[in-house]
């Protein structure tokens, strides 16, 4: 190579860095928070699903709504007395399209579990 296309290539790059750049498109702004495991987290939304048949076994009774962070699985334990969080009104009354709000901690799966504090809870909303 000649010497002058060496100090050549080094610009060359430099503007094909910047063009690429300018070329990428920033992404639509989220329509919610974002849910970090182990925070305390409020969600709104739509009931799309309940399902108690884990409290047959000791395990958490999982009613998932659609909110503005996507689908969300609530967790309710099966042993209200080793919860803080008052137990939810009427769960077997839950149905897909009540509007409900759950309070609860975020796990690493994204799911909230309503059970760890006193205002911890799964309600009914207008």
């Amino acid at each position: 190579m000649k010497p002058s296309r060496l100090r050549i290539l080094p610009l060359a790059a430099l503007c094909a860095t910047a063009l690429l750049g300018a070329c990428t498109t920033t992404p639509p702004a989220s329509t919610g928070a974002t849910l970090a495991a182990g925070q305390q987290a409020t969600v709104d939304g739509t009931i799309v699903s309940v399902d108690t048949t884990p409290w047959t076994y000791d395990g958490s009774a999982i009613i998932k709504i659609a909110s503005e962070n996507g689908q969300v699985d609530v967790h309710l334990p099966a042993r209200w007395n080793l919860c803080k969080a008052p137990p939810p009104d009427d769960v077997q009354s839950l149905k897909a399209g009540d509007r409900v709000q759950a309070t609860g901690t975020v796990t690493e799966d994204g799911a909230l579990v309503v059970c760890e504090s006193a205002d911890h809870g799964l309600r009914k909303t207008p």
